[in-house]
């Protein structure tokens, strides 16, 4: 039978990445390459797995520091028999990369953007349109809510199901020279945004040019004027802050980092570990919010007061609300599923 490049290329992915764990020690004694019945019966009776989980920050950004300390209490509530092996800096991939590994049975869990999740879930998208939710308070007492949780389990039947969330912040605009308050302000500038649709969609309707590139070019592409700013969360100022003049607090979108795990392996854990394991990954959930809010401070005072970035908070938000309501409108006809989690998600407003 013949098979595509692009299939051939992801055979060569998931082989490489099989490899790479293999050389770290395995993926785990239960593992989705073995027998189904056979590990499963070991769970249930006090099984051990060895596990791994992928991310794509360094070593010193808060999540991993986070994701260590889940590990570290994981271990500690299964009594050693679930232990998890972090592997950082974008070894294993892209987000999308790591995705197809534990669908491959090749890696146990992730950190993954809940936007990279919508190309998995149509009900993941929800978390993308922008102003969906009003401020953090609704943000948090949403994702931590029963509807969140359908979301998160939305994906099992794709090998996969989210385990619990982490806060990844409001996104606004940043710019290298112009602030801005009103989405009149945007008109005329170029915008850098993630490959999304729902990002580009964001853009035309307050006025931007959308320019999607790779994180890693925004820097190059602001300093030579390719890009007129971009759009993130504060932290991206730890990277971008000395070509950076204003960071203005619009906070259009709350996307959060989702920590997945492989489907096969939840379902082979015993009930006191998916019990141990689900306690460990709410504590971090909980823990986190703390630590995301010491990182923003940090990353912003570094920001003010070694690069002389201006922080723009006048902005003017009902503007901004009111020129994205065409999304909303969209969604009703063209994704209904997506636009029922908004639904929802406003109801909780």
């Amino acid at each position: 039978m013949k098979i595509s490049r692009r299939q051939f290329v992801q055979v060569l992915a998931v082989a490489g990445a099989s490899a790479l764990l293999t050389a770290c020690g395995g993926s785990s004694n239960n593992s989705a390459a073995g027998s189904t019945a056979a590990s499963g019966a070991a769970a249930a009776a006090g099984g051990s797995f060895n596990l791994k989980l992928g991310h794509n920050l360094a070593e010193d950004h808060a999540v991993h520091i986070q994701l260590t300390s889940f590990a570290e209490q994981v271990k500690e509530k299964t009594n050693g028999t679930v232990n998890i092996q972090i592997i950082p800096n974008g070894t294993l991939g892209s987000e999308s990369d790591m995705i197809s590994q534990i669908q491959a049975g090749a890696l146990d869990m992730a950190k993954v953007s809940a936007s990279t999740l919508g190309n998995f879930s149509e009900k993941y998208n929800a978390f993308s349109v922008p102003y969906v939710f009003d401020d953090q308070d609704h943000y948090y007492t949403y994702m931590d809510s029963d509807s969140a949780q359908a979301v998160f389990e939305s994906t099992d039947d794709q090998g996969f199901r989210g385990l619990t969330w982490l806060d990844s912040g409001a996104r606004s605009f940043y710019t290298k020279a112009t602030a801005i308050r009103t989405p009149a302000d945007l008109k005329g500038l170029k915008i850098r945004t993630m490959d999304s649709q729902m990002a580009i969609d964001m853009m035309n309707c307050l006025g931007g040019s959308a320019t999607v590139m790779g994180y890693s070019d925004i820097y190059t592409g602001m300093q030579q004027g390719v890009i007129d700013g971009a759009e993130n969360n504060v932290t991206a100022l730890r990277d971008h802050g000395d070509v950076t003049k204003y960071y203005c607090f619009d906070e259009h979108t709350r996307i959060p980092d989702m920590v997945i795990i492989s489907s096969n392996i939840w379902n082979q854990f015993s009930d006191d570990q998916k019990s141990a394991v689900t306690e460990c990954a709410k504590a971090a959930t909980e823990e986190y919010k703390t630590a995301w809010k010491n990182f923003e401070d940090e990353v912003l005072d570094k920001a003010v007061n070694q690069n002389g970035v201006e922080l723009v908070k006048d902005v003017d938000i009902a503007a901004f609300q009111s020129a994205v309501q065409p999304i909303y409108e969209n969604l009703k006809t063209a994704n209904p599923t997506t636009y029922a989690v908004v639904e929802e998600i406003r109801a909780m407003a």
